[in-house]
């Protein structure tokens, strides 16, 4: 049986401004055009590693919208897998006063039909086309379930006490990194401490309220009240924003039917992020924090 190809992660933004405009670089060691990407650092996720790129080759801060098909093809020793989103500038986005380095020489903002023709590789170019059909903003919901919390059979006090393991805070750290991405500005949660401890590491990073809501543990969960409030969530996310719901597995299949997304079945500390635009989801992508 022949070994697998070694692959090398990486992660990119196709960023888009009115215009329509696009945002591409010039690196001068390869004297090409591209998208802002780059790759992964030890244990970074792919959606973190995307918008650190950004911000280290461009300077501008960015928030991920729609995933994109992933790029791959070879290089020396294997395989090179870019991962991909659109995404928009946030607090931002002139570029004019970006300072050249040996890395980034250039930073562009071009109009959608001058950069399909500067960029270098064909694979970018199927990229935009891609991109451009997706690019309509959407807001982020994120179901996430809690991360990894003491044992239920060796817990002797109320369950609604049963803390996070350190493996489990390991995930509410990554968890934060993630939703960071997204720019998440509103956090829901069940009141149990297990799904507290997941989210206070973001809502400290952003000075956040957690809106604790017993409805969402699983001690007071009801399916039809389940319904009425993530209903309430979607019809607010053009208003309030990118929104994480944090509850528990038993709660969890009622939440999706409540989107019209089948049950994904999270395991602890893993995040759905769900793409919406006017009421509908329009992509689905997981993470695994931690």
């Amino acid at each position: 049986m022949a070994s697998p190809v070694p692959e090398t992660p990486a992660a990119g933004v196709v960023v888009f401004r009115k215009g329509p405009e696009v945002l591409v670089i010039h690196r001068p060691k390869y004297d090409d055009w591209s998208f802002p990407k780059g790759k992964l650092d030890r244990g970074e996720p792919t959606t973190v590693a995307a918008v650190r790129e950004v911000d280290e080759e461009t300077g501008l801060q960015v928030r991920l919208g729609r995933p994109l098909r992933p790029q791959r093809y070879q290089i020396r020793g294997g395989d090179k897998v870019v991962h991909y989103w659109v995404g928009r500038a946030v607090g931002g986005d002139d570029v004019s006063g970006y300072e050249p380095n040996d890395e980034v020489d250039q930073v562009d903002w071009l109009p959608v039909a001058e950069a399909a023709t500067r960029l270098t590789y064909a694979r970018d170019r199927s990229t935009l086309r891609e991109a451009l059909e997706v690019r309509k903003q959407t807001t982020p919901l994120i179901v996430l379930r809690h991360a990894e919390a003491r044992s239920r059979a060796t817990w002797r006090s109320d369950d609604r006490l049963r803390p996070l393991l350190v493996a489990g805070r390991k995930q509410a750290v990554g968890a934060a990194g993630i939703l960071a991405a997204y720019d998440v500005g509103r956090i829901v949660t069940s009141t149990s401490l297990r799904c507290l401890q997941t989210v206070q590491p973001y809502a400290a990073d952003t000075g956040l309220p957690l809106e604790e809501l017993a409805l969402l543990s699983e001690e007071d969960a009801a399916k039809e009240k389940i319904g009425e409030l993530v209903q309430a969530l979607v019809e607010a996310l053009p208003k309030r924003g990118g929104t994480v719901i944090c509850t528990h597995r038993p709660v969890l299949p009622w939440v999706f039917e409540a989107i019209g997304s089948r049950d994904l079945r999270l395991a602890k500390g893993e995040l759905a992020v769900l793409h919406v635009r006017k009421g509908k989801v329009l992509a689905v992508e997981r993470h695994q924090a931690g």
